[in-house]
């Protein structure tokens, strides 16, 4: 099985570096509705496809735009929730990080699954700063989960930091923040 990891289109806080990154829950800006929209002539998405969206704006406007019109499922999960990367115990999860509340989620992407099964920890909380111990616990849960479902393709909308450490799980390689898919990238991976 496969799953292809999505990076996010351009958010609001990558545009002034540093200080942008201070913006509580950042859009998509028009360059990133323009790449989401790009991503959507790249993918052939179906009702057998499964959306798995980080609870984050700016990965939700992504995932909103690419699967306009398809009656896929659509999950919101903190299991790709933003994640520091490469670890560092004494940084503290950035405003542009913070995941958005459940019931501002429904409200406002009414389409989105909120995933009810996880813990309420880890929807207050995140993978954000977790330590690399916990980290591999929540990603294979996560993955056992992904090969549990009978969908066709599983797309993950996420981060650079989640992906990168996804990616160092499941292949085992060790990757640096040069290897950070670009806005609006993505990536398959085999599971």
């Amino acid at each position: 099985m496969e799953i292809i990891f999505i990076r996010h289109g351009q958010g609001e806080h990558t545009v002034d570096l540093p200080g942008s990154l201070q913006i509580q829950d950042p859009s998509l800006t028009q360059v990133g509705v323009h790449q989401a929209e790009a991503l959507g002539t790249q993918f052939t998405l179906t009702e057998r496809d499964l959306v798995v969206v980080s609870p984050i704006r700016r990965t939700l406007e992504t995932a909103k735009v690419l699967t306009e019109d398809i009656s896929c499922r659509k999950i919101v999960s903190p299991f790709v929730s933003p994640r520091m990367f490469p670890q560092n115990p004494e940084w503290k999860t950035l405003p542009c990080d913070r995941m958005l509340d459940k019931e501002l989620i429904k409200k406002e992407f009414p389409s989105f699954t909120i995933d009810e099964a996880l813990s309420e920890e880890l929807w207050t909380s995140g993978i954000n700063t977790i330590p690399e111990q916990e980290f591999s616990i929540v990603a294979e849960t996560f993955l056992t989960w992904c090969k549990s479902q009978r969908v066709e393709n599983i797309y993950v909308v996420s981060h650079d930091g989640t992906i990168n450490s996804y990616r160092e799980f499941i292949g085992g390689e060790k990757l640096t923040r040069e290897d950070f898919l670009t806005d609006a990238g993505w990536m398959k991976q085999s599971i």
